[in-house]
């Protein structure tokens, strides 16, 4: 029996598989550390992807971001709008100033008091004075005065022959009489 049982030998196995075991223990615990932080770094690459797949707090929502663009359109079209308004307002003021402009040049080539000469005529202007003192001429078809109308301060009108008579001073005498009588 004794050959069966060696202690030296068991003690040698029993030492190498102490050892055997040691060295798995540690070879072990090294690939648990290394998986474990294999693990601590797919965890904050995670983290990492879901922070950057969420939307940030600053960034409006789908229906925010929706009713923004809504609105900024609106806006666009109230804009083009006026822009258009505007743009006619401009056109008539343009085509408003170039008939300023063509009539302010006619105005400065023309002439004012040779223009206004040649509107009135002079017999025209006395016949106006006459009219308005009162005193009125009938003409005959060749536009000679053949007699006048004299309205006097009462009212009264008052007809003159033209016969050519009397001289200038007795006819004009007499229609004076006539106009303040």
């Amino acid at each position: 029996m004794t050959s069966i049982i060696d202690p030296a030998d068991d003690y040698l196995t029993i030492t190498a598989a102490e050892e055997q075991m040691k060295i798995n223990y540690a070879r072990m615990k090294k690939e648990n550390e290394e998986a474990y932080a294999d693990l601590k770094a797919l965890s904050r690459v995670l983290e990492a992807a879901k922070k950057s797949s969420m939307r940030p707090p600053n960034v409006p929502s789908v229906e925010q971001h929706a009713t923004h663009l809504n609105e900024l359109d609106a806006s666009r079209l109230s804009l083009a709008k006026a822009i258009r308004d505007a743009e006619g307002t401009l056109a008539s003021k343009e085509a408003e100033l170039t008939a300023l402009k063509q009539e302010a040049r006619a105005l400065e080539d023309s002439d004012p008091a040779k223009d206004h000469q040649i509107q009135l005529d002079g017999s025209a202007l006395r016949l106006k004075i006459y009219r308005g003192l009162g005193f009125e001429p009938v003409l005959d078809a060749d536009g000679r005065a053949t007699k006048m109308l004299v309205r006097s301060e009462s009212g009264d009108i008052h007809s003159f022959p033209s016969d050519g008579t009397k001289s200038d001073f007795d006819d004009a005498d007499q229609l004076w009489r006539l106009a303040t009588s």
